[in-house]
């Protein structure tokens, strides 16, 4: 579910390399931007932010080992009408700072929480994709008083993690060593966005591969029925259908179990990285559900 110590790099000269690229990777989001850090019992949270002063914000949760350059093919089209938020997860290679280790699932909710108080944020719609989306699950569970509606994509924690999603992360491994010309096709046979993202998104992600300890997590922890029907918020679940990390049909059936009222679909032609492979297909359903969301709220 969350690293078992703090995640930290070798040292000063690899943090320095990886930060260079980290910041090459952010000119992918269009401008300008806000850098806000934030302080939490936990350690400094690391933000980013686009668009309007005004709005119901929305905030956004990226995967395992990512950062917020992730989302660079959704912040224009969501930042039109409302602030954009991308946060650092404090456990990850990027520019957040963790000093204690954030145990369990309360642990969780709390240092997002402080995140959300330190920017005066109510009315949040919180979109996280996979290890983010288990965040967002977690938050709408333990701590949903500031969100207006949550929308996991391709989340964790909603079944057991198949052995495919780790053959899956070996494959794109060797996929990103082989030669440029050959990865957009191997990431379409692997579906793994990865191979075909521009090279400065990559970047990051390899340098932080050699130099960021640990470089694992454990799977996020099943959410248990219980959890799952206490969220009371409008839920946007999208499932790629050729998902690495969730059998897309159980748990379709499982979260539209459970979930009470939830709107969830897979979504064809799209794998784990779904705001990657289907970046308007997936703007569109999420501010459709944050419009409708926030028209429910008058």
């Amino acid at each position: 579910m969350t690293r078992t110590a703090i995640g930290h790099f070798t040292d000063d000269g690899a943090r320095a390399t990886f930060l260079a690229a980290y910041d090459r990777a952010m000119e992918l989001w269009p401008g300008p931007r806000e850098e806000l850090d934030v302080e939490t019992s936990y350690g400094t949270v690391h933000v980013h932010r686009y668009g309007p002063a005004t709005g119901e914000p929305v905030v956004l949760l990226h995967g395992h080992a990512g950062h917020a350059s992730n989302w660079y093919p959704q912040i224009a089209a969501l930042g039109e009408h409302h602030p954009v938020y991308a946060i650092d997860t404090l456990d990850d290679p990027g520019r957040s700072v963790q000093r204690a280790v954030a145990a369990g699932s309360a642990e969780n909710a709390a240092w997002l929480g402080e995140v959300f108080a330190a920017l005066d944020l109510d009315r949040i719609h919180l979109a996280g994709l996979s290890y983010g989306g288990w965040l967002a699950l977690n938050q709408a569970v333990h701590a949903p008083e500031r969100l207006a509606s949550v929308a996991p994509l391709d989340p964790g924690g909603i079944g057991k993690v198949p052995a495919r999603f780790y053959a899956h992360m070996i494959g794109g491994l060797f996929g990103l060593l082989a030669p440029r010309r050959w990865r957009p096709t191997l990431g379409r046979l692997l579906a793994n966005p990865a191979l075909s993202a521009p090279p400065e998104m990559i970047a990051p992600l390899m340098l932080a591969m050699r130099s960021y300890k640990p470089s694992t997590r454990p799977a996020a922890r099943r959410f248990t029925d219980e959890e799952l029907r206490s969220v009371r918020l409008p839920t946007l679940v999208l499932l790629g259908r050729r998902s690495a990390l969730l059998r897309p049909a159980p748990a379709l059936a499982r979260v539209t179990a459970l979930i009470p009222g939830v709107r969830a679909e897979i979504v064809e032609r799209a794998g784990h990285g779904l705001n990657l492979e289907r970046p308007d297909l997936v703007n569109d359903h999420l501010l459709r559900f944050i419009s409708g969301a926030v028209s429910g709220a008058r």
